[in-house]
């Protein structure tokens, strides 16, 4: 019996995000879609999947970071030229990518920002610190107001990653960040203020960034993520604890 109960896995529940992937994937596997069609703008996207912008603008980027779309800031988003094939076995891996295992996500995310941050205090040009000044006060203003921010918290740190001008940092804090900030706030996992509390450490970023100064952006950056580096390390020892038992 206990061997039987071992082998019962539990049942995985698809976010909204991974429908909208789904969707999409149908509509270019057969055919509606093709390369070089243009998606409908995401506001549309929205009110036709019935959930909100956020949740659309992250499956784009997924799907973006993998190359099944081109994103053109001027003209709108585009299907790739990948074959149905590629793009099917692409898809999957998307949806499934380390979707169980938050404490890796967030190991991994703490060292790529702090990594991302101190480019970014290196390379920052006055439009990068105008978009993450502006992150940084959409975050302000929702917070101010106890409303979730989960889009503009993940922008704030988007921006900083695209001051890099780095590429690859980019995209891989792009693939990383919506999942875990949404799983954190949803879940209440740094408790019921963080997000008031992250307003501070948001601006200590931005300073440091705006400074120039490499050492304090990454101090800072560290101090920000510190505390839940800490909850996925705990949770990590515990499982492993649990295995060996």
């Amino acid at each position: 019996m206990k061997e039987l109960i071992d082998n019962i896995q539990a049942i995985q529940v698809e976010s909204p995000v991974d429908k909208i992937i789904r969707q999409l994937k149908q509509l270019i596997v057969s055919g509606q879609l093709k390369p070089g069609d243009r998606l409908p703008a995401e506001r549309a996207l929205s009110e036709k999947f019935g959930v909100g912008r956020s949740y659309v603008r992250e499956a784009i980027l997924k799907l973006e970071f993998y190359g099944l779309l081109k994103i053109n800031p001027q003209s709108g988003t585009y299907v790739s030229g990948l074959s149905i094939k590629v793009i099917d076995s692409l898809i999957n891996d998307i949806i499934n990518f380390n979707k169980d295992d938050f404490s890796a996500m967030v190991e991994a995310r703490y060292y790529l920002e702090l990594d991302s941050v101190r480019l970014a205090a290196e390379r920052r040009t006055p439009g990068d610190l105008e978009d993450i000044e502006q992150a940084m006060n959409d975050y302000e203003a929702k917070a101010a107001k106890s409303e979730t921010a989960i889009e503009e918290d993940m922008l704030f740190h988007v921006t900083i990653a695209r001051a890099t001008k780095n590429s690859v940092i980019e995209s891989m804090i792009i693939n990383l960040i919506p999942d875990l900030i949404k799983h954190i706030t949803e879940n209440k996992i740094c408790g019921e203020n963080r997000g008031k509390a992250a307003v501070d450490e948001h601006r200590a970023i931005f300073e440091a960034i705006k400074a120039g100064d490499i050492d304090a952006a990454e101090n800072s950056m560290a101090g920000h993520l510190d505390e839940i580096l800490q909850i996925s390390r705990a949770e990590f020892a515990a499982k492993s604890l649990i295995k060996k038992h």
